[in-house]
């Protein structure tokens, strides 16, 4: 399934079960998507992502960076990131979010991928120091990439494009019954930023 800008509607659920997903569309201009994605460019402390796969260390060539209310530490891929302190235009489309999906969050995972042949395999957001059926925020700047979901019973697939300024919520069951990727893609030589806000809970 496609999805195309002149179909969009925010109170759509995009998934035709066990979850829930909505898209918004860009929610800025494109002048104030060239801001943030400028300012993200030069003052998020990004690093190379690490991951240990079979007991092997792994520096991907994506970058990323963790952000949060407080140092909360984050596990995934066997390694822990602890958060920074906000930056203000980081802070700032926090509040945007909010507002816009009428959900609060406490942290906020960012990556950067230079280029369509950098992308993420088939994953769910289900860390344990994650918010049980929370609501994770994805914010897309950059060029525009496609993003999938693919139900871990029936493999059914639903697919969609993320533009620049775009926001895409997920929330209620749809890590639990869901997968979703970052394709690659070599015809892509632009960068993509993209913001997940999440709430982390504290054991």
């Amino acid at each position: 399934m496609n999805l195309f800008e002149s179909m969009i509607n925010p109170s759509k659920n995009l998934l035709p079960k066990h979850g829930i997903v909505n898209f918004y569309g860009k929610i800025l201009s494109l002048k104030e998507s060239n801001k943030y994605f400028s300012h993200l460019l030069k003052e998020v402390n990004w690093k190379n992502d690490q991951a240990i796969i079979y007991g092997k260390k792994i520096i991907t060539k994506r970058m990323v960076a963790w952000y949060g209310d407080k140092p909360f530490k984050y596990r995934y891929s066997n390694t822990i990131k602890t958060a920074l302190p906000w930056i203000d235009k980081l802070k700032e489309l926090k509040h945007l979010v909010e507002q816009k999906t009428n959900e609060t969050y406490n942290s906020c995972l960012l990556n950067l991928y230079h280029n369509g042949e950098e992308g993420m395999a088939w994953h769910s957001d289900a860390e344990k120091d994650l918010k049980q059926n929370g609501a994770i925020a994805s914010l897309s700047f950059g060029v525009e990439r496609k993003f999938c979901f693919k139900h871990k019973c029936d493999k059914q697939v639903i697919s969609l494009n993320l533009a620049h300024g775009s926001l895409l919520i997920m929330k209620d069951v749809t890590q639990t019954y869901w997968l979703h990727r970052l394709p690659p893609s070599k015809k892509i030589k632009e960068i993509r930023i993209n913001l997940t806000f999440r709430t982390i809970v504290e054991s």
